[in-house]
């Protein structure tokens, strides 16, 4: 028996966000914008997604204006005056489908390459100098890096309002900068940034008092967060409900709105004795809306289709049970839509069978 899908196509309503539906674009990384400057095809490719029925885009990952926050000058930045005007048609676009739109604000930290990107003569930096594989290769940030960087994503999210985007979206998950003061592997610190999972959480939680003093509390801050880095899989910042409640909690009183629990499938119960997904806990212990993601629609996940899989459509009954059990508020696409951008259209129209099926050649273009 296959379920109802009205209640994905139900209205959201947070305290300071009105959405039409329970359906997000989630962020992937695209290489299409030259200098860090998104054009006429990127306006297309997030118009073309508003108007096939998602009710919130959360964009590809864009820079925050800090020398070595990139490795590739193709991935666009949220700085800059070039880069601002095509954000802002990308809004009016977005905007005129009937979609609401976020920029995901991102800093790579120890992940960026040496040697790549727009400043390809600086070195990286990290919490404590280690890069992803554990190696002391990186600048260990100063209070002055650390203060530079809070500032570059005040200016971003200020920006970001100034524009007409519907809220910002900061990337803390996946083992980027905020996760990596998250993630206890990365961070020996041996300051307020450093030791128990609060005080880990201590840099970004400074990030969203600033932004939140600077826009007010109207303009919505969701934070996404990840268990799993890359290329740690089996990685955690918490491994009980307590721990990820002290994670959640410092948080939540900085002023985080929303929380978006990447997963790399979205039905995995997330700790023993119970078949609550990380989405579910989170939503539990913070009492805030919660976005679940991680292979809707799909059989695989987006690992396997990296390295070369071929993803089938799949029944999405157990997430429209767990959505019509309030366990989570709203449900997060990322592959299903580079490969049909009327994915959202066309499960409202009852018309699965016509949903096209991703392929490892889709994530050549992402268009």
């Amino acid at each position: 028996m296959t379920l109802s899908t009205e209640s994905l196509f139900t209205p959201f309503a947070s305290s300071n966000l009105n959405l039409k539906n329970r359906l997000v674009m989630a962020p992937m990384t695209r290489t299409h914008s030259p200098n860090g400057t998104p054009g006429e095809d990127v306006v297309e490719y997030y118009k073309r997604r508003a108007e096939g029925e998602i009710g919130l885009i959360i964009t590809e990952g864009t820079t925050v204006d800090s020398p070595v926050a990139s490795n590739d000058s193709n991935i666009p930045f949220f700085h800059g005056e070039k880069a601002l005007k095509g954000w802002k048609k990308v809004v009016e676009a977005v905007h005129s489908a009937g979609g609401k739109i976020c920029p995901q604000l991102w800093h790579m930290g120890a992940q960026r390459e040496p040697g790549k990107g727009p400043n390809p003569e600086l070195i990286s930096m990290g919490p404590s100098g280690l890069n992803a594989k554990g190696e002391q290769s990186v600048k260990i940030m100063t209070q002055q890096d650390i203060d530079d960087v809070i500032g570059a994503f005040v200016k971003a999210a200020s920006d970001a309002k100034a524009l007409n985007f519907d809220g910002i979206e900061l990337h803390g998950a996946h083992g980027y900068l905020l996760d990596q003061f998250f993630w206890e592997e990365l961070n020996k610190r041996d300051d307020k940034y450093a030791g128990s999972i609060a005080a880990r959480t201590r840099f970004a939680v400074e990030i969203v008092e600033a932004i939140r003093h600077e826009v007010g509390n109207n303009f919505p801050i969701i934070m996404r967060f990840s268990q799993f880095k890359i290329p740690a899989y089996e990685a955690k910042i918490a491994n009980t409900p307590g721990e990820l409640e002290e994670f959640i909690n410092p948080l939540v009183d900085a002023g985080v709105d929303i929380f978006h629990a990447s997963t790399r499938r979205f039905w995995e119960a997330e700790f023993q004795d119970s078949e609550l997904t990380l989405a579910g806990w989170t939503k539990k212990l913070s009492g805030l809306p919660t976005i679940a993601v991680g292979s809707v629609g799909l059989d695989i996940d987006f690992m396997s289709s990296f390295g070369g899989a071929e993803s089938k459509n799949t029944s999405l009954d157990n997430l429209l049970t767990r959505l019509d059990n309030e366990e989570f508020d709203l449900v997060a696409v990322g592959r299903a839509l580079i490969s049909d951008p009327n994915w959202g259209k066309k499960i409202h129209q009852g018309i699965e069978d016509s949903i096209s099926v991703f392929t490892p050649e889709n994530l050549k273009t992402l268009l």
